[in-house]
C-alpha cells in the first residue's frame, strides 16, 4: 500500500518547487538582461571613447591645417626667394658655399638641388652632404611624377599638397634621412621657369609635431586610458597597411599601421579583421584571451578610412555588472527563502490547528466525546473548532439522554417481559378453565334443550310449540357461537399476551445491545 503524503508535505514540497522555478525563471531573466546590459554598456562606452577620438582626429587637423597653411605661404615665399637669389644658374654654376648662405639668410634646415639624371630624379647639391645622391622616387612614384611633371614646366598632381604651376608644398612629414630618431620637416619644392633643377627649402616642423600630440589624438588616447580605468588601449589604425604592409615603407604618402596610439595586444584575428576592413568597413568585436587577459577588442571605422582600435579589460566591465546582478539574484533568492520560511511557518502553524481538530475527531471517532480541541486562532480554524467543540458536547449530551432512555427501557422491557410471562401463564391456566366452563355449560343447555325439544315433540305440537322449537335450535346456535367467541377470545388474548412477552423480551434484547453499544463512548 502506497504510503500516503501529509498534507503539510505536500504543501511544502509545492512551494519550495515554485520558488526554485521562480528563482530559476527570474535568474534566468537577470541574466540576460544582465548581457543586454553589458553589451549596451560597451556599445555605449566604445562610441563614446570613439567618436572623442574621431573629435580629436578632427580638431588637430583642422589646426594642423590651418597651422600647415601658414607654413605651405611661408615656403611658397622661400622658394621663390630662392629662385630670384640663385638668378637662374645652371647647376653647375650653384655651389655648396652659396646655398648654405641661402639656407642661413633665410633661416632653413636645409636647403637642396635636384635635376633629372637618366631616368631619376635625384639631390645634385644640398647643404647637408647626407642627401647627395638622394633620390625623389625614395618618396614614392606619387612624388616622382609631380617632380618630373614641374620639371617639364607642368602643374604637379599630389592630393594632399600644395600645387601650382612649378610649385609644390609637402605637407609635414619624417625626415628620411633622420633614422635615430624621428625628425620633422616642411618640404618646398620649386622649378624655377627656364632651369633644370628644382630647389628643395625645408625647414623643421617639430613645433607642429609638438603640438599635434598635444592636443591632437595621441593626446586624447593617453586621456581617455587615464580617465577609463577598464581601458588596455586605444590605437588608430590604417587598414590599408596591414592590408599591404609595404605602404609603411614608402616616403609618400606617409603610411604607417599604427597611427596613433599603441597597438599591443594584436592577434592573427585582428589582422584579418583589418584586411576585410580595408574593403568592406564594418565594425567588429570579440573577445580574446591576451597575455593571460580576458580582452574585449573593439574595431570602429572612422570618415577618414582609418580604424579606431580599443582593448578593452572585460573582466573590469563586466565584473560591476556582474556584481550587481548577483546581489540582486542573492537578495532574490534570500527574499524567496525567507518567503519561504515565513509561508512555512505559517502554515505549520495552520497544519498544527488542523491536526488538533483532525485529533479530535479521531478521538470521537473512537468513541471519546469528552475530546476538545483547543484552537486560540481568530480565523476560520477557530470557528471550526469552537464548532467541533459544541457539536462534540452536543453528542456526548445526546448520547448520555440516549442512555438513560435505553435504561429505563431495559428496566421496562424487563419488567414487561417478567410481568407478560406471568400473565401468558395465568392466561393458559384462565383460558383453559373457561373454555372447559363454556363447554360443560354448551353441554348442559344442550342437553336441556335437546328434552325440552324432545318433550315438546311427544306433545301434540300446535304452531307455538314448532315457534319454541325453533327459537330453542336458535338458542342452541347462539349458545354455541358463544362458546366458540369464548374459547377464539381466550386463545387471542393468550397468543396476545406471548406476543408481548417476545416483544418485551426482543425490546429487552434491543436495549442491552443499545447499551453495550453506547458502552463504547467514553462520556
Amino acid at each position: 500500500m502506497q504510503k500516503q503524503k501529509t498534507l503539510r508535505k505536500k504543501f511544502l514540497t509545492w512551494i519550495l518547487i515554485t520558488l526554485f522555478f521562480i528563482a530559476f525563471i527570474s535568474g534566468g531573466i537577470q541574466l540576460y538582461f544582465m548581457n543586454q546590459q553589458v553589451d549596451y554598456e560597451i556599445r555605449t562606452q566604445s562610441s563614446i571613447i570613439a567618436n572623442s577620438i574621431e573629435q580629436g582626429i578632427q580638431e588637430t587637423d583642422l589646426a594642423s591645417n590651418a597651422i600647415e597653411q601658414q607654413i605651405d605661404l611661408k615656403m611658397i615665399g622661400y622658394a621663390k626667394s630662392i629662385g630670384d637669389l640663385l638668378q637662374n644658374k645652371e647647376t653647375k654654376d650653384i655651389t655648396t658655399q652659396e646655398l648654405v648662405e641661402i639656407k642661413e639668410k633665410l633661416n632653413l634646415s636645409g636647403l637642396t638641388v635636384f635635376k633629372s639624371t637618366g631616368n631619376d630624379i635625384v639631390a645634385v647639391k644640398a647643404t647637408d652632404p647626407k642627401e647627395i645622391g638622394f633620390s625623389a622616387k625614395n618618396f614614392g612614384d606619387v612624388v616622382y611624377q609631380a617632380s618630373d611633371a614641374m620639371l617639364k614646366g607642368k602643374e604637379p598632381n599630389m592630393p594632399g599638397a600644395y600645387t601650382e604651376k612649378g610649385m609644390l608644398v609637402l605637407p609635414i612629414m619624417q625626415s628620411g634621412m633622420h633614422k635615430d630618431k624621428p625628425v620633422f620637416f616642411k618640404y618646398a619644392y620649386y622649378h624655377v621657369e627656364g632651369t633644370d633643377y628644382i630647389v628643395n627649402p625645408y625647414i623643421e616642423a617639430d613645433e607642429v609635431y609638438q603640438f599635434t600630440q598635444k592636443v591632437g589624438p595621441d593626446s586624447w588616447v593617453k586621456k581617455m586610458e587615464e580617465e577609463n580605468h577598464f581601458i588596455k588601449e586605444i590605437a588608430v589604425l590604417d587598414p590599408m597597411v596591414f592590408k599591404n604592409p609595404e605602404m609603411e615603407k614608402q616616403f609618400w604618402p606617409p603610411m604607417k599601421k599604427v597611427v596613433y596610439g599603441d597597438y599591443q595586444y594584436k592577434s592573427k584575428k585582428d589582422v584579418q579583421s583589418l584586411k576585410s576592413m580595408a574593403e568592406k568597413p564594418k565594425k567588429a568585436s570579440y573577445v580574446q584571451e591576451v597575455k593571460g587577459e580576458k580582452v574585449l577588442k573593439i574595431f570602429l571605422p572612422i570618415d577618414n578610412k582609418k580604424v579606431i582600435f580599443m582593448a578593452l579589460d572585460y573582466k573590469a566591465m563586466t565584473d560591476p555588472l556582474y556584481r550587481h546582478s548577483i546581489v540582486l539574484i542573492i537578495s532574490g533568492l534570500v527574499s524567496l527563502i525567507v518567503l519561504f520560511l515565513l509561508t512555512a511557518r505559517f502554515f505549520n502553524k495552520i497544519y498544527e490547528n488542523i491536526q488538533k481538530i483532525r485529533n479530535q475527531i479521531k478521538s470521537m471517532e473512537a468513541g471519546d466525546l469528552t475530546s476538545k480541541s483547543d484552537v486560540n486562532d481568530q480565523t476560520e480554524l477557530g470557528n471550526l473548532s469552537e464548532s467541533t467543540n459544541r457539536m462534540a458536547d452536543g453528542l456526548n449530551t445526546l448520547v448520555k439522554e440516549t442512555q438513560e432512555q435505553a435504561t429505563r427501557i431495559q428496566k421496562l422491557a424487563l419488567l414487561l417481559e417478567a410481568e407478560s410471562s406471568q400473565s401468558v401463564e395465568k392466561m393458559y391456566e384462565l383460558s383453559t378453565e373457561a373454555t372447559m366452563k363454556s363447554r360443560d355449560q354448551l353441554y348442559e343447555i344442550t342437553q336441556f334443550l335437546d328434552r325440552l325439544a324432545d318433550v315438546l315433540k311427544t306433545n301434540n305440537q300446535n304452531e307455538d310449540d314448532q315457534k319454541l322449537i325453533n327459537e330453542i335450535e336458535v338458542m342452541r346456535d347462539l349458545a354455541n357461537e358463544r362458546t366458540v367467541s369464548t374459547t377464539n377470545i381466550t386463545i387471542t388474548l393468550s397468543d396476545l399476551l406471548q406476543s408481548l412477552h417476545l416483544q418485551s423480551s426482543e425490546l429487552s434484547n434491543i436495549s442491552n445491545i443499545l447499551l453495550d453499544s453506547m458502552g463504547k463512548f467514553k462520556l
